[in-house]
Order: C-alpha cells, then sequence, then structure tokens
C-alpha cells in the first residue's frame, strides 16, 4: 500500500512540473510576440513625459 501511495505523489509532482514547464512557454511566446509592441508602449509614454 505505502508503494503505491509513492508512486502516485510522484505522478502528482511530474503533473505539476509538466504543467509549470507548459505556462512557462506560453509566457516565453507571448512575450517574444508581444514584447516589442509593448516596448514601443514605454517609448512613446517615456517620450511624452
Amino acid at each position: 500500500m505505502a508503494k503505491w501511495l509513492a508512486r502516485e505523489e510522484g505522478q502528482g509532482m511530474v503533473e505539476y512540473g509538466l504543467i509549470i514547464a507548459l505556462v512557462a512557454v506560453v509566457v516565453i511566446a507571448v512575450l517574444l510576440l508581444l514584447g516589442p509592441a509593448i516596448g514601443n508602449i514605454f517609448s512613446t509614454i517615456i517620450a511624452s513625459i
């Protein structure tokens, strides 16, 4: 019984790790796509101040 519970905990940790990796990939993709646009917005704001 203890071996079965330990395996299930390990599986849960792997699932959390995969979710975190997926979120990181999505965040990086969004930053790559929107990064220049956000930089331009900040540059415009700073220039107007």
